[in-house]
């Protein structure tokens, strides 16, 4: 690897369809939250959060309901909500383009990581009996910075990766999906989506 830019490499293809909001400043540059579908080829799709910097967009467009085509990394940040620290993920948009029609745009939804396990892999089977594992994974990024992936792993993969131990290093293919999830916040059922890598590829680092 020729740095760490390429421990974490994303690459979509999909529309916009949420309306921009501010997120943060960080040195004079704004930066602008939105989500991307992404269509599976079951017929679902994903709603991806992107984080992009003003520099990326035109004043004179209107990105909403666009097709679009973005490559980044995805990362992690922790929100210090009242007594509780959430981790929050997104792809941080490295470049941005605006894609002629609908008929350029299809369903691309790659993610390549190179990183650290950091907790145990959590082994298990679906009660259909298919095998499963949770994985987090940390990878490292420019200015002594981390993020910390969430990652399922499937099949023969998951048998796999549930003998590796805590500190190895391993290289994973696959796409970022999202899911909704209710919890419950003050006697209220809330509705909450994750985001994690199903894993395609995995491979131990020597």
């Amino acid at each position: 690897m020729d740095g760490k830019s390429d421990n974490n490499k994303v690459m979509l293809e999909g529309k916009i369809v949420a309306p921009f909001k501010f997120q943060m400043e960080h040195k004079g540059e704004a930066f602008y939250r939105t989500i991307l579908q992404v269509n599976r080829q079951s017929g679902q799709c994903d709603l991806i959060p992107l984080l992009l910097s003003e520099r990326l967009l035109d004043d004179t467009k209107n990105y909403e309901g666009q097709m679009v085509c973005v490559t980044g990394q995805f990362r992690s940040y922790n929100s210090h909500e009242k007594t509780k620290t959430c981790l929050l993920l997104h792809t941080f948009v490295k470049e941005l383009d605006i894609l002629d029609s609908d008929e350029e745009a299809g369903s691309m939804n790659e993610i390549f990581l190179q990183g650290f396990l950091c907790k145990a892999p959590v082994y298990r089977k679906t009660p259909l009996g298919r095998e499963i594992a949770d994985v987090l994974l940390a990878v490292n990024r420019e200015y002594g910075r981390t993020d910390y992936i969430p990652c399922i792993v499937w099949g023969r993969n998951a048998r796999f990766v549930s003998r590796l131990k805590v500190g190895n290093q391993v290289q994973v293919t696959g796409r970022i999906q999202s899911r909704e999830y209710e919890k419950m916040e003050e006697s209220e059922k809330v509705k909450k989506r994750a985001y994690e890598v199903s894993v395609f590829r995995l491979n131990l680092v020597e």
